[in-house]
């Protein structure tokens, strides 16, 4: 790929931004205000827990850190700290970065180019938990028993110091032995130790939600492969990684006991919600292709001993089988809830109770609900509703930016490949089009011809026919 291909990639990006109702940087009041900002916290009433063997795991290129972690025996179980960067003290409700947050309601990660929800100085900076740095942070405290039952949680602030910034593709390969400890555990056999609590932990915590029927799937997400110079230089299907795993379960855990901390409180706050599929009879259809039978009423118990036998049966379409199965139950949504009111549920995590709270740098519902936790600003149901409805159509619209990008990055890296034949999976059928994913180049493009009777999950062979960068399209033929 050349310059000139990431240049018109990144232009790509910012105009996809724009058309899609975003905006792409923050506006000058926005980088007056985090300017202005004091780097000093005020830690009046917070707890001191910069003892403790907090790390954070994230990508090896992230910089704005929103949690990091720690964990330790307890009566009853292992209790769970997970520190999240307090991001409510810096971004008052109504300013400028409320209303630039407010706004966008999400980083956007394209790829080529990232968009921050807030100005650089707060999420890579002054909000982001940065190894060595004293930061004010929100402290979700879980109780964990031996079966991996959430207990019980506490939500307080507390001062903090992230004693390592660790990143899924080391740490995954020092605990399967791949490798040797990486840096920042290498000479600390202490946090070496917590990082292994937290495997265990973590491993706990799954088996209890898949006792429930929690999905466990591996879509091996699609990204963006760039030099150091930021160019990009290859599309990969990404698959999850064992520290991901271990980050996943906590995150999980940790906004479960939020939850509840908060219906336990009376407070209105937003769940982060899956509901049962509707398309139920097309999922069931799908997995008699398999050769198993589901029950006529959607189970997420049942689905997940499908996903299970799947993975292990046919681990080389696995991948595919969990896109297909994504695609079918549907993307998640917010909700505004009412302590004591009936919980739509979250039906791939088999979870009743669950909320987005672990990542205010990036999510705005992540920051309103520390701003409901820390009581700094009341919010009305109503008006819950409006920032969760906000919040679900802003996240479509990123993955939708995404989505051009990504696909403008797979025109441009198969623009010489017209002609060619591929392997592949169907993603979606109805009134917009057909469309599938190969896995040469792990790509979406439109079925334009030969697409009549394609279902969502069928194998498919296609032909590319057509590519154009500049909108993102990539067009294919069915094939022989």
């Amino acid at each position: 790929m050349t310059n000139a291909d990431s240049a018109f990639l990144a232009e790509i990006a910012e105009r996809s931004m724009t058309e899609d109702g975003f905006i792409p940087h923050p506006p000058p009041q926005a980088l007056a205000e985090a300017q202005a900002s004091s780097p000093t916290a005020d830690a009046a009433g917070a707890r001191d827990l910069s003892a403790l063997p907090w790390t954070s795991i994230d990508n090896p290129e992230s910089r704005d850190l929103d949690q990091i972690e720690a964990a330790e025996a307890s009566d009853g179980g292992i209790k769970l700290y997970v520190g999240i960067a307090d991001v409510e003290h810096r971004v008052p409700f109504g300013g400028a970065n409320d209303l630039f947050a407010g706004h966008n309601a999400v980083t956007v990660y394209t790829g080529v180019r990232t968009f921050p929800m807030l100005p650089e100085r707060f999420s890579f900076d002054l909000t982001s938990l940065v190894a060595g740095q004293k930061r004010l942070t929100v402290v979700i405290e879980t109780l964990v028993a031996p079966d991996g039952r959430v207990k019980s949680g506490a939500v307080y602030t507390a001062m903090t110091v992230n004693k390592a910034k660790l990143d899924y593709p080391s740490v995954s390969a020092w605990l399967d032995g791949k490798a040797p400890p990486p840096r920042g555990l290498a000479d600390n056999p202490a946090l070496q130790k917590q990082i292994q609590l937290q495997d265990v932990l973590a491993k706990s915590l799954v088996a209890s939600r898949k006792r429930l029927g929690a999905l466990d799937i591996d879509t091996k997400e699609v990204q963006v492969v760039t030099d150091a110079q930021g160019a990009a230089t290859a599309l990969t299907a990404h698959a999850q990684t064992r520290a991901g795993d271990i980050i996943e379960e906590l995150m999980i855990a940790s906004n479960t006991a939020l939850a509840r901390e908060l219906d336990a409180r009376g407070q209105p706050s937003i769940r982060r919600v899956v509901k049962e599929p509707e398309r139920w009879a097309k999922i069931a259809a799908y997995a008699a292709g398999f050769g198993v039978t589901l029950p006529p009423r959607p189970s997420a118990p049942a689905l997940s001993l499908f996903a299970d036998k799947m993975r292990r049966e046919k681990a080389d379409r696995f991948a595919e089988i969990s896109l297909a199965l994504v695609k079918l139950i549907g993307r998640g949504a917010y909700e505004a809830h009412q302590p004591g009111a009936d919980e739509t549920g979250h039906f791939g995590l088999a979870a009743d109770a669950y909320t987005h709270g672990t990542a205010p740098n990036r999510r705005y519902v992540d920051l309103v609900l520390q701003r409901i936790v820390k009581k700094t600003r009341p919010y009305s149901l109503a008006e819950l509703a409006a920032v969760a409805a906000h919040c679900t159509d802003q996240e479509a619209a990123a993955k939708k930016v995404e989505r051009r990008v990504s696909k403008a990055v797979g025109a441009t890296l198969l623009k010489h490949r017209v002609g060619e034949t591929f392997q592949g999976v169907v993603t979606g059928a109805g009134p917009k089009g057909t469309y599938a994913r190969i896995f040469a180049v792990p790509v979406e493009g439109k079925i334009v011809q030969g697409e009549k009777g394609l279902e969502v999950g069928d194998p498919v062979r296609v032909k590319l026919i057509d590519v154009r960068v500049e909108k993102g399209f990539i067009d294919f033929s069915t094939a022989a």
